[in-house]
């Protein structure tokens, strides 16, 4: 998407306003957004604007861009080893250098992943709703399926039988919906 004011960069920044019901919808880039117009916005302390200060501000992290203006450049900072960037540059710039750097920087990541996440740190995904319910079915298909095994080497046959027998009604339950579709 195009700078709606300049008509020239890319538009980083998307402002959403909503009054007396009715939605604006702002798309500017960053010097734009830097103009008079749009300062509403970003009043505060800090005149120029930044949306990597925005972004630490969200994840309550204020004090790590504070802290990386006064720091000078040290090799003793932990780094990626593919791609050499700190995470002091990836504040500084709001995005990774590479793959790696998740995994480099997994210790400083965890808060803000369970921040965002609602307390947890592993991405779980979503499905369409009208998949859903296939996938879950299939999922607890193989999950019954390991479970009898089990149950048959431990010579258990009467949980066994009472195992195929769910599996008979989930696979008939799959079978069903794959007609509807």
């Amino acid at each position: 998407m195009i700078c709606q004011e300049c008509q020239m960069r890319p538009a980083t920044l998307h402002f959403t306003q909503i009054m007396n019901g009715e939605k604006t919808e702002i798309h500017v880039c960053d010097e734009c957004a830097k103009q008079d117009k749009y300062s509403a916005f970003f009043s505060g302390k800090n005149s120029s604007f930044s949306f990597h200060n925005l972004l630490a501000g969200l994840l309550n992290h204020e004090h790590a861009i504070v802290n990386h203006h006064h720091k000078v450049a040290d090799d003793t900072q932990q780094r990626c080893h593919h791609c050499h960037m700190t995470y002091e540059q990836f504040i500084q710039v709001g995005k990774f250098g590479c793959s790696h750097c998740y995994e480099t920087f997994r210790e400083q990541l965890q808060p803000i992943l369970r921040k965002l996440h609602g307390g947890n740190n592993t991405h779980k995904g979503k499905f369409p709703e009208r998949l859903e319910g296939n996938i879950r079915l299939k999922k607890e298909l193989e999950q019954l399926k390991q479970l009898m095994t089990q149950h048959i080497q431990k010579e258990e046959f009467e949980k066994a039988a009472e195992l195929r027998d769910r599996i008979r009604e989930i696979s008939k339950q799959l079978s069903e919906h794959r007609e509807e579709e």
